[in-house]
């Protein structure tokens, strides 16, 4: 995403981080754009709160610590038109939902701000949703939203051309048990709301390792990461919040009676 921003003309005065995490994104945007404010707003004040300072260095030049703003991207206490940059790294597919965090990045930018995400496709883990399809009791791996339905919800939220695409990442693993280990040292758990709660015995776990081995390839166990990476710019509002066209007439605009 970093690399991608060399293709754009921006000089943003307010960059929001939106699901930033401990915003390890924060150094590279403010060398960047080391004029703009940043300001990282997650979900989780623990993660916030470890959001590294700027080195002397940095605090010399004037780069300062990131605002940190703990909220639902849903629902943003930001105010509307004062970000020129949103940027969502690896964060929207929490999202409970995306649409209305769409709708929220839309209203916070100001006209002709950029919207720059990236986020997981529905290829995702396709094959540990596969060897867990044998259990109906409930959920144990998300379905990721597809791009072009995420570019629907862009256009509907009052972005102009969408861009859109996708890269196709597969890890590869010794055994199910490494998968589990590296998806739970770095929180890529289930978080749906309708997830299992019960606990997995000894059995259902071997079943699932069973079923997860037909796709072994060379002896070892696949993991398909599907990332959908999309930027859009903030259109100007077309209609008015009561539903009325908005006409731009314009300064060399003339009027007939």
């Amino acid at each position: 995403m970093l690399e991608r921003l060399d293709y754009v003309k921006l000089s943003p005065t307010r960059i929001l981080d939106a699901g930033s995490g401990p915003a390890p994104q924060s150094a590279p945007l403010a060398q960047r754009y080391p004029a703009a404010q940043l300001v990282a707003l997650d979900v989780s004040l623990q993660m916030l709160r470890t959001i590294e300072p700027p080195r002397l260095l940095d605090r010399l030049r004037g780069r300062r610590r990131p605002w940190g703003v703990c909220a639902d991207m849903a629902r943003m206490p930001i105010s509307s038109r004062s970000c020129s940059l949103v940027w969502s790294n690896m964060a929207l597919h929490w999202s409970a939902d995306p649409a209305a965090a769409i709708g929220e990045f839309n209203r916070v930018l100001e006209v002709e701000g950029l919207l720059m995400f990236s986020t997981l496709g529905p290829d995702t883990l396709k094959e540990l949703r596969t060897a867990f399809s044998g259990f109906r009791d409930a959920p144990h791996v998300h379905s990721f939203i597809d791009m072009h339905d995420l570019g629907d919800m862009l256009v509907a939220a009052g972005f102009a051309a969408p861009v859109m695409d996708t890269e196709t990442i597969t890890l590869t693993y010794a055994d199910f048990a490494g998968m589990t280990a590296d998806l739970k040292s770095t929180g890529q758990t289930c978080a749906l709301a309708g997830r299992s709660r019960g606990l997995f015995g000894p059995r259902r776990w071997k079943a699932v390792g069973e079923s997860l081995a037909r796709f072994a390839r060379e002896g070892r166990v696949p993991a398909t990461v599907e990332v959908v990476y999309g930027h859009a710019w903030k259109a100007a509002a077309r209609k008015t919040p009561e539903g009325h066209a908005i006409v731009n007439l314009g300064s060399d605009s003339r009027l007939r009676n």
